[in-house]
């Protein structure tokens, strides 16, 4: 449903993400996905539970877990002034879950706290359409699903290593970095020990301040080379 300026909350929600955009702008001027982003509501939610949902049924058979396995703790963020080595983990985050283990409420709240505290420049709605909705995560916890992930590799996107060379002073002001990562997400179940896995990329908005550790700020919607 569309922002409207009657209505306190969404205005606030979009100037968030405007601001968010604004600080990624300067260095990803060639991601075609970033003008969607700058005014999107919540056509985030669509592409990402699709995936989730995909994941109810067994894709290709692959190595994943063990359903027996012990349940997965949820994940902090490290300590870490290098935005590529958070961004790596970041998505190991949002692509872990485990229904067995935790609430849907708890796994947010736990992603919530990998976001930077400057509210001006974190989108949490970007984070949380990540997470399956509260219907799927009913009928995925009625299975036991779960999944893990790796991460092949993580690196500065073209389009940002290309502005910060034209014009290395322009990320100074919110020293917010987009982090291009690629990985696997397993996935299981209980009576499938095989699974299911399914190759995963996606790109962040990373924010690291040189006086404290990097915190996420979002997550794009399109994936910069």
């Amino acid at each position: 449903m569309p922002a409207h300026s009657s209505n306190p909350g969404s205005a606030s929600r979009v100037r968030r993400r405007a601001l968010l955009g604004t600080a990624v702008l300067v260095v990803l001027v060639a991601l075609a996905g970033l003008a969607a982003y700058l005014t999107r509501d919540t056509r985030g939610t669509s592409n990402s539970t699709a995936t989730q949902a995909s994941s109810a049924a067994p894709a290709s058979p692959a190595a994943s877990p063990s359903p027996s396995a012990h349940p997965r703790s949820l994940l902090v963020p490290p300590d870490t002034h290098d935005p590529v080595v958070f961004g790596k983990a970041a998505a190991v985050a949002l692509w872990s879950y485990d229904t067995r283990a935790y609430s849907r409420a708890e796994l947010l709240a736990a992603l919530h706290g990998w976001l930077t505290t400057e509210s001006r420049y974190t989108d949490a709605a970007s984070v949380d359409a990540v997470v399956p909705s509260s219907v799927l995560w009913k009928e995925m916890a009625a299975n036991g699903q779960f999944a893990t992930a790796a991460v092949n590799e993580g690196h500065f996107p073209d389009s940002f290593t290309q502005a910060l060379q034209a014009d290395p002073g322009t990320i100074t002001q919110a020293y917010v970095y987009a982090v291009t990562v690629s990985g696997k997400q397993s996935i299981a179940w209980n009576g499938s020990p095989a699974g299911g896995a399914e190759s995963r990329a996606t790109t962040l908005a990373v924010q690291c301040r040189p006086s404290r550790s990097c915190a996420l700020a979002g997550v794009m919607p399109s994936v910069a080379p």
